[in-house]
């Protein structure tokens, strides 16, 4: 499977990047909706993995503040790697922005997946709609 991962804003990512959350976050986890979508999307960058044909197929958001999140692969795209493109992409966006750090609530279960990519906990593990996470770091530079 060939993937492209665009970095753009909102309004560019918004149908796509939200069915991506809802069918993961939402009906896969049973993260509340009225938690998933919120006031930051609209101020973030938003990370889609596109298959050749254009279909969105992960997602993910940097924050204004440096945090990334909403990270989320379809099930039918797990394990090809592209979860990882798309955290680059973010990182990279992050790094043209001039961040100097990033932050992200990691998934407990996710947390190998985040320190591959040079991501190094802090802190306890603590719940957050429900789902085990850990903060995790990532300096810059």
């Amino acid at each position: 499977m060939s993937i492209s991962v665009v970095v753009c804003p909102w309004s560019e990512a918004q149908a796509r990047a939200s069915a991506i959350r809802f069918n993961v976050f939402v009906e896969e986890q049973r993260v509340p909706q009225e938690l998933e979508l919120d006031e930051w999307d609209a101020r973030s960058w938003h990370a889609l993995a596109l298959r050749d044909d254009g279909t969105a197929v992960a997602t993910g958001r940097l924050l204004p503040d440096g945090h990334i999140g909403r990270m989320a692969v379809l099930a039918s795209a797990r394990g090809t790697g592209v979860g990882a493109k798309v955290l680059e992409a973010l990182m990279a966006k992050a790094a043209a922005l001039g961040y100097e750090a990033l932050v992200l609530n990691a998934q407990t279960h996710a947390a190998p997946f985040y320190a591959r990519a040079g991501f190094a906990q802090v802190g306890e593990e603590f719940e957050e709609a429900g789902i085990p996470h850990v903060e995790m770091r990532k300096t810059l530079g």
